[in-house]
């Protein structure tokens, strides 16, 4: 979520609306926000994606998607997607419909349970892990983690949490792990393929730094040997690295000495990372509006601006050397080059279709095919190349770092 909230001025929709995680538009505003044009360049929305849940556990008449926290495609047919639980939706509501597109629209990204000022409706922290075959239909279900990834309130250390973070595949792993990242718990858990847990990093409910302790992590990347780098976090002002055992090597990051001035090495809400193929690391340093950049070592490099007040929830660094982020403040998802210049952006605010709310993670399948998901938009989208699409307006995937020389990866 938001350190801050945000006004925009740059149309009626963004003059309109404060965006902070617990302040609702008013159906005039949503209206504006869904006929605004918005341009997805070469892609074209699949819709219904993902389809209709099934009832393996629970009915889900009367519910619909939760606040969209990660995507990850590990096939074209297979593509993982996490939310934050599922919304209640009113009386006489189609079933499915976007809870972002309800009047008033609801949400569940914040946590108002705790507050002692609840929601005016339901939520419930159910199927928070899922996956989907090539049409959108369910073909795994992790019902038996939603507990242990959401505890009900009363259970203990980590109660507090609103449900995962982002969810990843280290690139390189035969056997395909998933891990997932819980910046409220302050853990990373990994799991097999196949649901079992076998690892933990982190205490649940306990922030620090150090070799075991995080503060508020949110997502990590990886280089061909195993070895990873875990950005940390909303309050960890670091970026901190680990063997492929989940060793403590170092970590790099602090906060600013004048938050007026922040300096390289210098950050506030390392909200995403990711590698080029020539091993430089890209950390986004949301709060601060820019993208800093350091060699597998901590060696600060380089830095540039991500927009007059951005706000970067996720990027991603392509094969074909670029880095596209979303930005949050203005719902597009921008196109740079590995140098910071802009080459050109796509998509833009509302809730209809091809157009975005708080983009929290991009995936891009070897097909080419787009996944995103969005925390105030309440939803996964999945967009498709155009026939003939330009290459250069559509997302590649994500790069695959070259091995140093005389090793292999």
């Amino acid at each position: 979520m938001r350190a801050t909230p945000l006004v925009f001025a740059v149309s009626l929709v963004t003059s309109a609306v404060t965006l902070g995680s617990d302040i609702l538009a008013t159906g005039e505003v949503r209206q504006a926000a869904s006929t605004r044009k918005v341009d997805m360049g070469d892609y074209e929305p699949v819709v219904p994606w993902p389809k209709p849940l099934p009832d393996t556990d629970l009915s889900h008449d009367g519910w619909t998607w939760g606040s969209g926290a990660g995507v990850w495609a590990e096939s074209p047919n297979k593509v993982w997607v996490m939310q934050r639980g599922e919304i209640s939706l009113p009386p006489g509501a189609e079933p499915w419909t976007c809870a972002c597109l309800l009047t008033p629209r609801r949400t569940n990204t914040g946590r108002r349970d705790y507050s002692g000022t609840p929601y005016p409706y339901q939520m419930r922290r159910h199927h928070l892990v899922f996956a989907v075959d090539g049409s959108g239909s369910t073909i795994v279900e992790w019902l038996q983690h939603d507990k242990y990834l959401a505890p009900p309130r009363g259970t203990g250390l980590g109660e507090m949490g609103r449900g995962p973070h982002k969810i990843l595949m280290n690139p390189y792993d035969p056997q395909k792990h998933i891990w997932i990242v819980d910046d409220d718990m302050h853990e990373i858990n990994v799991f097999t393929n196949d649901g079992k847990l076998v690892k933990t990093m982190g205490e649940r409910g306990v922030p620090g730094r150090g070799p075991n302790n995080f503060n508020r992590p949110t997502d990590i990347a990886w280089l061909p040997d195993g070895t990873f780098f875990v950005a940390d976090g909303y309050a960890g002002t670091r970026v901190a690295k680990f063997d492929s055992n989940g060793k403590f090597l170092m970590d790099w990051g602090r906060p600013p000495v004048d938050p007026n001035n922040p300096k390289p090495n210098e950050f506030w809400s390392v909200h995403s990372i990711g590698i080029s193929r020539d091993r430089r690391l890209f950390v986004a340093d949301r709060e601060h509006h820019r993208m800093q950049v350091f060699d597998e070592n901590g060696k600060f490099l380089a830095m540039w601006p991500t927009g007059y007040n951005s706000a970067v929830l996720a990027h991603t660094v392509t094969q074909d050397d670029f880095v596209w982020v979303a930005d949050w403040t203005t719902d597009r998802l921008v196109k740079y080059d590995l140098e910071g210049h802009y080459i050109l952006d796509i998509g833009g605010p509302g809730a209809l279709p091809g157009q975005f709310d708080g983009v929290h993670q991009i995936n891009v399948d070897s097909a080419r095919n787009l996944y995103v998901t969005e925390v105030s938009n309440d939803r996964s989208q999945m967009f498709r190349p155009k026939p003939n699409a330009d290459p250069n307006k559509i997302i590649g995937p994500m790069a695959m770092v070259s091995p140093k020389p005389g090793r292999t990866p």
